[in-house]
């Protein structure tokens, strides 16, 4: 069983911190809470947590990869939870615009 009350390491791939850094500082400021927040429990849903998995997209296999989503900004945030780490690694952090954030994420992650 995983302790629920740890905070996971938050890790961002090289090409996740180039995406972070095209948001303007409000953005970001919004973007680091919500990771905050869901590094308190990013396990999937059905284990408790607040991990809301991918699996297949259009086509897309996705597994494994989890999504946050700031609807109000319109960004979503796409994660890997490392659990032999205890670590959140964030895959990509896009614009939700025509589910694009999945073909990046497909690519990073060699699920394509």
């Amino acid at each position: 069983m995983w302790n629920l009350n740890m905070n996971y390491r938050i890790k961002y791939s090289p090409e996740a911190e180039e995406d972070y850094e095209k948001f303007n500082r409000f953005q970001k400021n919004q973007i680091d809470k919500a990771v905050q927040k869901v590094s308190k429990n990013p396990l999937p849903q059905n284990e408790g947590g607040l991990g809301k998995p991918l699996g297949n997209k259009r086509g897309r296999n996705l597994t494994g990869l989890f999504k946050i989503t700031l609807m109000k900004l319109g960004i979503r945030v796409v994660y890997e939870l490392i659990r032999t780490e205890t670590t959140m690694e964030i895959i990509v952090v896009a614009a939700r615009a025509d589910e694009e954030v999945y073909d990046i994420a497909a690519k990073r992650t060699n699920k394509s």
